[in-house]
């Protein structure tokens, strides 16, 4: 297998398939005796899903989709023309042993080893030019759709709450303590409330903000902020404590991140961190992403036996891992 070919380590994560091992393909080589690199864990990247750029966008100029796809980083240094696409990325060197894809918001990021020549990082760019492009396209059409879920924030907003919708209602009733006195500016309160008797096609579930009507927009994203982080600490703590005595380990500690590129991680330590905007997302699709990351505590790599460690507990784990890819959560 050539030097190139050992080298490439494509950017695993929790919503691709699970990858097939790519075909040999002799590729010229600095040193044919380098032994192949066991590439760290790369944790997961935010749900991409969509077709190709071909697809048209309401209201994009037609001429912008019958055009050849193009695809530009905004920090690029490089440029390739990848199928039929012309992508600019961004190439980092750094002390690492293999070649690694990313697709994000942004772009193509490629991390290569400092001694690697550009020719052969232009030559493992070919060698998954499909994939690559495929993954653009998603991205791309995934930052239309996050655009329009974008969140106007006032009272009757909609936010999703496990895979529900909930009408955010500014209530200052709700701003006073039991006893009457009004509750510090921190302490924003906000109930959940059911609704049997909700019209067909209206939420029937409403979360009572203790805010003036007059609120302005940051004030009332804080405060809904506040009760979902509140909500998914206490979800997650739940279904940690569920699915770890089944996978026969034990976590330590759960942080909370709101990263933009990482649905969770988890290290050897028995620490988990989740993201919290995952409370926005059904419970089954919850659990994959719990289950994944406990799973880790057995298995550190996205192995066939870490997979098959994932589908102990979850066995419909790539029909949720899918649904996680297809989900566009709502822009804050």
């Amino acid at each position: 297998m050539g030097a190139v070919q050992r080298l490439v380590q494509f950017t695993l994560d929790l919503f691709d398939a699970e990858p097939a091992p790519l075909p040999p393909k002799p590729v010229a080589s600095q040193n044919s005796e380098e032994k192949q690199a066991l590439a760290p864990v790369e944790w997961s990247k935010f749900a991409i899903n969509s077709e190709l750029s071909t697809v048209h966008v309401p209201g994009a100029p037609l001429a912008e989709v019958v055009a050849p796809a193009a695809f530009h980083h905004p920090r690029a240094n490089r440029t390739a023309r990848l199928c039929d696409a012309t992508v600019a990325y961004e190439l980092r060197r750094g002390k690492r042993r293999t070649i690694g894809f990313a697709v994000g918001p942004d772009g193509l990021v490629v991390s290569a080893p400092r001694w690697v020549s550009l020719g052969a990082v232009e030559a493992a760019l070919q060698e998954k030019s499909a994939w690559v492009v495929r993954k653009l396209g998603e991205a791309q059409q995934r930052q239309y759709r996050l655009e329009s879920a974008r969140i106007e924030w006032k009272d009757g907003a909609v936010v999703p709450f496990l895979g529900e919708p909930v009408i955010v209602v500014l209530d200052p009733r709700h701003a006073f303590d039991g006893t009457g006195g009004q509750l510090a500016r921190r302490a924003v309160t906000a109930t959940l409330n059911a609704d049997a008797e909700a019209l067909p096609g209206v939420p029937h579930l409403s979360l009572h903000v203790g805010l003036a009507h007059h609120a302005g927009p940051a004030q009332i994203r804080d405060a809904v902020q506040a009760w979902l982080m509140r909500q998914a600490r206490r979800v997650f703590v739940e279904r940690l404590d569920h699915f770890a005595p089944h996978l026969g380990v034990q976590w330590k500690k759960l942080s909370l991140s709101n990263a933009g590129t990482r649905w969770g991680s988890a290290s050897a330590d028995g620490s988990i961190r989740l993201n919290w905007r995952l409370i926005h997302l059904r419970q089954p699709v919850i659990d994959y992403v719990v289950a994944h990351e406990l799973s880790h505590l057995r298995v550190m790599n996205h192995s066939p036996q870490f997979w098959d460690t994932v589908r102990t507990v979850v066995p419909d784990y790539a029909t949720l891992r899918g649904q996680l890819r297809d989900e566009a959560l709502p822009r804050w």
